[in-house]
Parts: C-alpha cells; structure tokens; sequence
C-alpha cells in the first residue's frame, strides 16, 4: 500500500470541526440531563404508579428498547411532519436521544430503587418524612450511587451514538466531517480525525463524571 497521509487540508477546516464538536457536546449534555429526567419519573412510576401508568411506561420501554434509534430518528424527523409537527434537525435529534436515553435509563434506575432495602423506607416513615422526601433522600440518592457506573456509561453510548443524527442534516461532528470529505476527497484522514475528537470528548465525559461522583455521590454507604 502506498498511501501519503495528508492532514493539512482536514486540519485547516479546525472551525467547522470545533463547531461541529460543539453541536455534539451541546446535544448530549442536553439529552443526558432531560433524559436522566425523564427516566426517574418513570422509574417512579414504575416502582410505585398504578397499574395504568406502569402499563403505559413498560409499553414506552418496550417500544424504545426493541427500535434502532435511526428508525426513532427517523419517525420524529420524518413521519410525525405528516400530522402536522415540524422540527428543526437539531430539535428532532434532541428529542429522539431523550426518548431513547429516557427508556434505557429508566430500568437502569428501576434496578438500583428495587435494591434499597424496605428497612429503610420504613425507617423513613417512622421519622415522619413526606414521601417526596424518602424518595428523594432514602431512595433515589442510594439508588443513584449504585448504579451510577451503569448510568454513566449509558451516557456515553449516547454521545457516541449522537453521530447518527447527522443523516437528518444536523450540524454535528460527524455531519461537518461529511462535508469536509466531500471537499477534500481525504476520507482517511478526516475520519481519523474525527474518531480521535469522539475519543476524547469520550475521556472528557467520563472525566467529568467522575468529578460529580466525586463532589456529590462519594460517601460512606452505611447500609
């Protein structure tokens, strides 16, 4: 093989890769926080709803979890501008990686409310907490300590998976690195660059989570 390595065009297009990386960062932070949102409100529901919510909620995870994400991209960016609802193909991503996150979530959290012991929660009655409280305080923060390694890596695979939105023209990472290749004919060296960019915001997420595990969830489990 005699290939010569040609870095210099890819690398002077550095602000529409910066801005495409942006783009990236911007909708994976988004869908991490609404969908983590999302998935304790149905894990709630879930594990202490009526029977109809919880049926509506194992429906809602079922659908997402046996779906490609590029069919749900597709049906929020496509087929749902028939009944009238248009999107721009930022919002339409966005709202397609909080769906998908949120269902995925949702059991990741149902597990790790299911682990703490009832003892607990009665303990939490017998000192008169509110229910929001004992939610909040005795369960959700445990149960979010335990599976925060799972949860976190869901997190990632999302923002890896962000590339895909670029089929409905959103400005991401790897939209921008189609049109550069398109430009520069450098397909090697464009997505060589690009899969180190996704390297490292890989490192720097998971560098930050562990920040926040850090300052918010690294305290003696007294269980």
């Amino acid at each position: 093989m005699n290939y010569t390595f040609q870095f210099d065009q890819v690398l002077a297009a550095w602000p529409q890769l910066l801005q495409g990386t942006w783009v990236t960062i911007q909708l994976s932070f988004l869908a991490m926080i609404i969908g983590l949102a999302v998935a304790i409100v149905c894990a709630w529901g879930k594990t202490s709803g009526p029977a109809p919510l919880r049926f509506v909620i194992n429906a809602y995870i079922e659908l997402i979890r046996n779906t490609p994400f590029l069919v749900q991209l597709f049906f929020f960016f496509f087929a749902l501008p028939a009944v009238g609802l248009r999107w721009s193909p930022q919002t339409a991503a966005l709202v397609a990686m909080v769906v998908n996150l949120g269902a995925y979530a949702t059991e990741i959290i149902r597990a790790g409310i299911e682990s703490i012991p009832k003892g607990q929660i009665e303990a939490g009655l017998a000192l008169d907490l509110k229910r929001w409280e004992i939610f909040r305080f005795v369960i959700l923060k445990p149960a979010l300590k335990t599976i925060y390694p799972a949860l976190t890596s869901q997190f990632i695979l999302l923002m890896l998976s962000s590339a895909v939105v670029s089929v409905i023209s959103a400005d991401d990472l790897t939209s921008v690195a189609a049109n550069i290749q398109s430009e520069t004919f450098r397909s090697f060296e464009v997505y060589i660059v690009v899969a180190l960019i996704y390297l490292l915001l890989s490192l720097a997420f998971n560098l930050l989570f562990k920040l926040i595990y850090q300052m918010a969830l690294n305290y003696p489990d007294r269980r």
